[in-house]
């Protein structure tokens, strides 16, 4: 029989399991067979966490976004090559490959020293801490707010806005902030604001104080590009790749079907986008592997 331990054991695991969880790692991340981490925040400070496995996207795979890739790709390697370089806000539809293009480009240049830190919109409060950390290492980073918005005059926001001045990624040097969002303010935009919008003897017209405020956080932004939902021959395209990649092992091709096939899927989806047609290409490829296996079998 075990015998129970004392209360000063016990309040030593205690003490251990708590800084485990609250207290930053000092030791950090090893960067160097790490591409990407997160960032997890703590009541007595954050601390990076390895990211796992990374999408092995590459900008090849990227159909139908080749102005976005090409003014992207620009940006990120004046970064890497230590030159000026902008903060960006990738937005649009959803599903139109704005989240794949920053794996891509993460994938592209990790020989070459990029790496990914994502930040949720809740620690966005942390960038200052989270650049001093990164500031000292040998890599440049791009710290990735995915799928970012708000709803109001939030924490997360001002934060932002304070750190887009330039201060706190200035004095790191090696950092970048990339946000993706389906809001090109980030922010709702309603009816009602259009009645706050001012019009002058000359014409002018000027925007009220709300708007201005939601332009004031995108603005900050050097680099916007814009995401729209694709086009039926590039839709088609995506789904061709992806059959293909899928399908090479299981012999299933991308013919007349899967292309009738992936139509009737875009539609019920009610869109076309590359992720539309990265789902239809797993069920697709899937589907067809299944009837052959237990057709043969």
């Amino acid at each position: 029989m075990t015998a129970p331990s004392s209360p000063w054991a016990a309040a030593q695991r205690l003490f251990a399991a708590l800084e485990r969880r609250f207290v930053p790692d000092p030791q950090g991340v090893d960067f160097s067979p790490v591409l990407a981490a997160r960032w997890a925040p703590g009541p007595l400070g954050g601390r990076l966490v390895p990211g796992g496995a990374i999408d092995g996207v590459g900008l090849e795979d990227l159909v139908g976004l080749e102005a976005q890739r090409a003014r992207v790709v620009a940006n990120v390697a004046q970064f890497v090559a230590g030159l000026p370089a902008n903060n960006m806000l990738l937005w649009g539809a959803r599903g139109t490959g704005k989240s794949s293009l920053v794996h891509g480009v993460l994938n592209h240049f990790a020989g070459e020293g990029l790496r990914l830190v994502e930040v949720e919109r809740d620690a966005l409060g942390d960038l200052p801490e989270i650049s001093e950390r990164l500031g000292a290492l040998p890599y440049r980073f791009l710290l990735f707010c995915d799928d970012l918005s708000f709803e109001g005059a939030e924490l997360g926001y001002k934060a932002l806005k304070s750190a887009l001045e330039g201060t706190v990624f200035a004095a790191a040097g090696n950092v970048m902030l990339v946000a993706t969002s389906n809001r090109r303010h980030l922010m709702p935009e309603r009816a009602a604001e259009n009645q706050q919008f001012t019009h002058t003897d000359t014409g002018e017209v000027h925007p009220g104080e709300t708007t201005e405020e939601k332009l004031s956080l995108a603005d900050r932004f050097g680099l916007w590009v814009s995401f729209h939902p694709m086009a039926q021959p590039a839709y088609l395209e995506a789904a061709a790749r992806w059959v293909a990649h899928y399908g090479a092992p299981h012999g299933v091709a991308f013919d007349d079907a899967a292309r009738a096939a992936a139509l009737t899927w875009a539609l019920t989806r009610g869109a076309r986008s590359g992720r539309v047609a990265h789902h239809f290409a797993r069920h697709w490829v899937g589907q067809g592997a299944l009837a052959a296996r237990q057709k043969g079998g």
